[in-house]
């Protein structure tokens, strides 16, 4: 089971720092999906890829994998905003259907509960 752990750990890092990088090489995508009511989209944006960036290591890292999960979670609690700014102006994005707006809010618990399996340590 441990092996298993840690291949997962690696997986849910890679993730993150690979989803906090696009923040950096795409950014236009990330400021049209920032709520309106949000001051500074484009610097909101690279602090989130900051953070993915960072959280996704420090979750890679077997001493600080606790610290990145509860980071991780914190992070998906702060951009749950925009998922559900999207749900609810699904006419602002007519390339994603509807329903995969709608699927990503219940379907963000499970990133968040990969995240919390992190934070947990491992039985002796």
């Amino acid at each position: 089971m441990q092996l298993f752990k840690q291949v997962m750990q690696l997986l849910l890092g890679l993730v993150f720092v690979l989803a906090g990088a696009n923040h950096f090489r795409n950014p236009k995508f990330y400021v049209q999906i920032m709520p309106p009511y949000l001051p500074w989209p484009l610097e909101l944006v690279y602090v989130s890829g900051v953070f993915e960036v960072l959280l996704g290591v420090l979750v890679m890292i077997p001493r600080t994998s606790h610290i990145g999960g509860w980071g991780l979670i914190a992070l998906l609690i702060a951009v749950f905003p925009a998922n559900l700014h999207m749900a609810l102006n699904t006419q602002l994005y007519p390339q994603v259907s509807p329903m995969v707006l709608y699927l990503r809010l219940p379907l963000q618990l499970l990133p968040m509960a990969w995240a919390y399996w992190m934070t947990r340590p491992d039985p002796a």
